[in-house]
């Protein structure tokens, strides 16, 4: 039987998590267990250059000394290329996506939009696979941001769903995953809102259900710049319970400070039931 909810944290293995990473998987972990559903981990290795050695162990290992128990095996994208390519295929055959040439630097001299189908070209090598979009808004009800909506062919038109190099697209993997795992119910950081317009947009093609999505402030620090890898966000440290108990605060759980010394699965336990989507509402940062 299918879970009524079904969540899931799928970090990509550029190197450790961070301290906004793991707010992103305490809100969706607590938000699932809170439902009394299942919550998924996936491990999105997608893109094999920007991969460090052993993080993906590295964030299993971390997920795990938070008290962060996930349902199932862990899921990885290396295996699901079979899955993405007979997407791709039934995308083609619809006459929805198609090959394209054009660089960067062109795209950029049109303007940066895509002109759609008519920039076609032959199968080939050194050719990206697009997806061609509607005049349509691609509209949606965010669980903590409200209704949201977005006019595809105005942003940066027809996109990318394989790689000049032959590597599959984060928007293509990252909908079909979700929509192959059963996910119904998505929170991750808000800064992954554009994607979420186009992942819509690639579950509506091949005809799968929508999960809901919830789109959580991202983690700033003093200067008003959001933690991430590619800043130099630090790792994670050893001290597993206070940066938990710091993450529950940072989720306006507000924690008893005696809850402070407890283990993890301790304070997981005490903030499942505590959990609220609401005092985040409407909120897109919140500083570290």
């Amino acid at each position: 039987m299918t879970p009524a909810y079904c969540g899931r944290f799928a970090p990509t293995p550029s190197g450790p998590l961070h301290r906004g990473s793991l707010l992103t998987a305490v809100a969706s972990y607590l938000d699932a267990r809170q439902a009394q559903g299942q919550w998924q981990v996936r491990i999105e290795d997608l893109d094999p250059p920007r991969e460090v050695a052993g993080a993906a162990d590295t964030i299993l290992r971390q997920l795990e000394d938070h008290g962060l128990t996930w349902d199932g095996a862990v899921q990885y994208q290396h295996d699901r290329h079979d899955a993405y390519r007979t997407a791709l295929e039934q995308l083609r055959d619809q006459g929805m996506a198609f090959y394209c040439q054009l660089s960067r630097r062109q795209l950029s001299e049109q303007g940066g939009r895509h002109p759609g189908p008519v920039a076609a070209v032959q199968p080939g090598p050194d050719r990206a696979v697009r997806l061609a979009v509607s005049e349509t808004p691609v509209s949606f009800d965010d669980l903590l941001q409200g209704p949201q909506q977005a006019r595809l062919s105005e942003d940066d038109g027809a996109f990318v769903i394989r790689r000049r190099d032959g590597f599959y697209a984060y928007q293509l993997a990252c909908a079909l995953d979700d929509a192959d795992s059963g996910i119904t119910h998505v929170l991750r950081g808000i800064d992954l809102l554009d994607s979420t317009f186009r992942q819509l947009w690639v579950m509506d093609c091949l005809g799968r259900a929508r999960p809901q999505y919830g789109h959580l402030p991202v983690l700033v620090d003093d200067n008003g710049e959001k933690l991430s890898k590619s800043a130099g966000a630090a790792a994670l440290g050893h001290d597993t319970r206070d940066t938990l108990f710091r993450t529950l605060h940072l989720l306006r759980l507000a924690p008893p400070d005696a809850l402070r010394h407890e283990d993890c699965a301790t304070q997981l336990a005490w903030a499942v039931p505590r959990w609220q989507r609401q005092p985040l509402s409407g909120c897109r940062q919140l500083r570290d």
